[in-house]
């Protein structure tokens, strides 16, 4: 045991012992929950209150690390949407932050907690770790991390509880419910999916090809089901009246569609036969630039493309469309076709990762400069971004151009992973033990406000958040739940939304309001210094 203590004095293993213990909590699941990366801080607290302290410079190195892959992720994604109508999900990111730090004014005053404990509860009850980043710089107080280890856990079960039991308390059928209300993410040029019966004998015994289904414009087959039988649409595939076709294109069409060949009947994917729907990012040079006749992805490889996003919006498959990097399709065949397919339009088929250490060195070194500029606030005083801002504003910016002069910033999304999670870890490492030489003082002394305060946080955006989604912007109960996930930062209350409905909308509402939240809680952790 004496070895075992003395070799924690070495800063390398003291680190590294930190994140293996931390890894193994933060797996440990208890009914589908667990902690995550969460766990390192828990770990790093403990060590932090018998003595051991890591390095305040890996500290700050993980979170810029951390800081600038939350920030390339989320920069393409985040000026698009505000010059849409996907705006309203970023305003309900934005009001979810607000209430949360007018909760947190209230809980500071009402039970005595200092700026940097207060801060650090509304982190924790957003679940954001960059708004934690941006409350130890703002406060120089590791009392921060303290707060948001005490109100991470209930932030994260509250969300999850209430996404689950919501619908069931209101009774409120899901799907019918999303197909009530008007869909604000969908454009004119969004496509539709429906099941239609073959009704007409002109349709029976003859092919695809030979139907020429091209004259209903946008419309597009993407399979055939055959009693229990999922048939991939080709050119050569045999129509029999009886079948039932899933057909995705523009409403209008499918409406002249419906009445030529047969009647809509409700959608029925038990699917025997392993027919797959995948979606794929284009991301080759070879394909830039081409359009989906030109690719003839149908005859060549037995592949349909059934639609497109670009910039979080959906259209309908156009097989004039030229595409661009960063494209999405959404592609249906079996999957070792599909996995042919894919391969056209990834970069390099070996590539595992592209991080360009010129670019991520670059973007850091003038965030880092940008965030020692000091910022006047009318009224309020002077504030610097400090090592989260600055990194965050500057990567968020590079992010939506992807590239300016020698600077690369569209990585691979394991590229983006890798360093986003090595930077988390390195920087809750150092954050726990810091804030774990004051821990059981403060819990003694606050233990009950702390928990109340942390659940006030927590529960009032909730409600707040859902009904203004719902009564004043009138979403649809999918769509205010995943706004409502993306506002808390939330990716384990996405997850239990998607377990109640089969349909990517949650996903969708989740995505344009989280890039909004998650700027939101860095500024607010950093002006909530001068209300406190």
């Amino acid at each position: 045991m004496e070895l075992f203590f003395s070799l924690l004095e070495e800063p390398l293993f003291l680190l590294f012992m930190i994140l293996f213990l931390g890894s193994m909590l933060g797996q440990a699941k208890i009914r589908g929950l667990s902690l995550g990366t969460s766990g390192v801080l828990l770990v790093a607290m403990l060590f932090g209150h018998f003595g051991y302290q890591v390095s305040s410079t890996v500290q700050n190195l993980g979170l810029s690390l951390f800081i600038v892959a939350v920030g390339l992720q989320a920069g393409p994604r985040f000026f698009r949407m505000m010059r849409s109508s996907g705006l309203i999900f970023g305003i309900i990111g934005l009001l979810i932050v607000l209430i949360a730090a007018i909760t947190t004014i209230f809980v500071s005053y009402v039970f005595g907690l200092s700026p940097a404990l207060s801060i650090g509860l509304m982190t924790g009850a957003l679940t954001s770790t960059p708004g934690l980043a941006a409350a130890l710089q703002a406060t120089n107080d590791p009392l921060a991390s303290v707060g948001y280890g005490i109100a991470y856990p209930f932030g994260v079960i509250a969300v999850v509880l209430f996404v689950q039991l919501l619908p069931r308390v209101l009774k409120v059928d899901l799907m019918k419910d999303l197909k009530k209300y008007a869909d604000p993410a969908k454009t004119e040029a969004s496509p539709e999916v429906r099941t239609i019966e073959v009704v007409s004998p002109k349709v029976n015994k003859r092919t695809l090809k030979e139907l020429r289904f091209h004259k209903y414009k946008s419309v597009v087959i993407s399979r055939v089901i055959r009693g229990d039988r999922n048939i991939i649409a080709l050119n050569d595939t045999v129509i029999l009246k009886g079948d039932h076709l899933v057909a995705v294109g523009l409403g209008e069409d499918l409406d002249t569609f419906c009445q030529d060949i047969g009647r809509e009947v409700s959608s029925d994917f038990t699917n025997s036969d392993h027919v797959k729907l995948r979606k794929v990012v284009v991301d080759s040079e070879e394909m830039i630039g081409k359009n989906i006749r030109e690719l003839e992805l149908r005859r060549m490889y037995g592949v349909t493309v059934t639609r497109m996003e670009r910039g979080g919006f959906e259209f309908n498959q156009n097989s004039k469309w030229r595409l661009e990097r960063g494209d999405v399709l959404t592609l249906v065949s079996s999957e070792d076709r599909l996995n042919i397919v894919e391969k056209l339009f990834s970069k390099k088929t070996l590539t595992v990762t592209n991080v360009h250490i010129f670019s991520l060195s670059l973007i850091l070194l003038i965030g880092i400069i940008f965030g020692m500029i000091p910022v006047q606030i009318p009224y309020l005083g002077t504030i610097t971004l400090g090592v989260a801002g600055g990194p965050l504003f500057v990567a968020l910016l590079i992010g939506h151009y992807g590239k300016i002069g020698p600077i690369r910033a569209r990585f691979f999304q394991p590229s983006n992973q890798v360093i986003r999670d090595i930077g988390l870890v390195l920087f809750l490492s150092g954050a726990g033990t810091t804030a774990g030489q004051g821990l059981v003082d403060v819990v003694q002394k606050e233990g009950l406000s702390l928990v109340i305060g942390g659940a006030l946080i927590t529960i009032v955006p909730i409600f707040i958040g859902f009904l203004v989604a719902r009564k004043l912007f009138k979403l649809s109960m999918v769509h205010s739940l995943g706004a409502l996930c993306g506002g808390l930062t939330s990716t384990p209350g996405l997850g239990a939304v998607n377990q109640l409905v089969d349909s990517e909308d949650p996903s969708i509402a989740y995505a344009a309001a989280y890039p909004f939240a998650l700027i939101f809680v860095t500024i607010a952790s950093q002006l909530l210094i001068f209300f406190l």
